[in-house]
């Protein structure tokens, strides 16, 4: 709506002006003021046309021309001053005007077509003015299909301790969505899932997050999501968030940091020291003989010995060895009052599923 009314008001004052023009021009018979008057409109209706056509512009490209312009009118006008005697003694004076505005347009196209293909690697000598949103943070968190899938990035969110602004590319929400529209049950339900918890994250107080679909040239021609991601998060300095192990290695790989869910899950569980008791509930029999299974809260695995005849029973075991895996941690014990010594947790194999 408000881009209507600027194109209204700009067609109203050129209109204004070109009947100015047009007056001025017939009252000294200079030339014809319709035909003039329709040209001038002819070339404002043109630039709205080309704006309304072109919705998505790119700031380092309108800077060039606009740049490349103001530098080739500046240094025409000081070639012109400087060298005008000397024309003005070998050219007709009719032919001095029509020379100039050549030499004019010829400068400035050189340095337009200069900039355009040198932008970026003289952007410390022209001032390119990027236009972004005033964010909180100094490193914004681009997330990744599978952490947005997970869920848990919504509950980290919401605690308060993010407080840099969580990005999703555009790419990675046509990934959700081709998820959430795919044939597979499993799969449907995994998309909808993920387009939930960014539904939750827009509504979330004190979180910011952003969907960025900004064209950048860097990721043309790349197809994998993953790539494209970490082309992505080292253009916005950012860092990567993600559940992927594949998707960690190759962002470390090209010198983006990460931040994997899974290893902040695991540094947040509490730590459990040989020697200390603790109380779990059994609820399935272990690889070994005799071995029982429970979970903690937090999904940690507790192997139990002699514990396969107490299924179904809160008990207290005293923690004899814990195990960090990839997979997460696993604390062996066995049963308080239980005669003999504990067998080492990492000699034993992990429970059946």
């Amino acid at each position: 709506m408000l881009l209507f009314v600027i194109r209204t008001v700009f067609i109203v004052v050129v209109s204004g002006f070109a009947v100015r023009t047009a007056r001025i021009v017939g009252e000294s018979n200079l030339a014809n003021p319709y035909v003039l008057w329709v040209g001038i409109m002819l070339v404002a209706v043109g630039i709205v046309v080309g704006d309304w056509l072109t919705p998505r512009k790119r700031i380092p490209t309108i800077s060039a021309i606009y740049f490349g312009v103001i530098v080739g009118i500046f240094l025409s006008n000081l070639i012109n001053d400087a060298f005008q005697p000397a024309l003005q003694t070998y050219l007709n004076p009719r032919v001095h005007v029509p020379f100039a505005s050549f030499m004019t347009i010829c400068i400035c196209y050189v340095f337009v077509s200069t900039l355009l293909q040198t932008k970026d690697d003289f952007r410390f000598i022209i001032p390119y003015m990027e236009f972004s949103k005033e964010v909180k943070g100094s490193r914004p968190l681009v997330l990744d299909t599978s952490v947005v899938i997970d869920g848990r990035i919504a509950d980290v969110a919401e605690t308060r301790v993010i407080d840099q602004p969580m990005i999703v590319p555009r790419f990675v929400l046509q990934e959700l969505q081709s998820i959430a529209d795919s044939s597979d049950k499993l799969r449907r339900n995994r998309g909808r899932r993920g387009l939930d918890i960014l539904n939750k994250l827009q509504k979330s107080p004190g979180v910011e997050i952003r969907i960025h679909d900004a064209e950048v040239p860097e990721l043309e021609g790349i197809k994998e999501v993953d790539q494209r991601l970490v082309v992505l998060a080292k253009l916005l300095g950012g860092k990567v968030v993600t559940n992927d192990y594949n998707l960690n290695k190759i962002a470390r790989l090209q010198g983006v940091e990460v931040i994997n869910l899974n290893d902040l899950a695991n540094a947040m569980k509490p730590i459990v020291l040989p020697g200390e008791p603790l109380t779990v509930k059994l609820i399935k029999r272990g690889e070994e003989q005799g071995q029982g299974v429970g979970y903690l809260d937090d999904g940690t695995m507790v192997v139990c010995e002699q514990g396969s005849h107490h299924l179904g029973e809160q008990v207290k075991i005293t923690v004899t060895s814990v195990l960090q895996t990839s997979a997460g941690r696993m604390i062996f014990g066995r049963l308080e009052g239980a005669p003999g010594p504990s067998r080492p947790g990492g000699n034993s194999a992990p429970p059946r599923d």
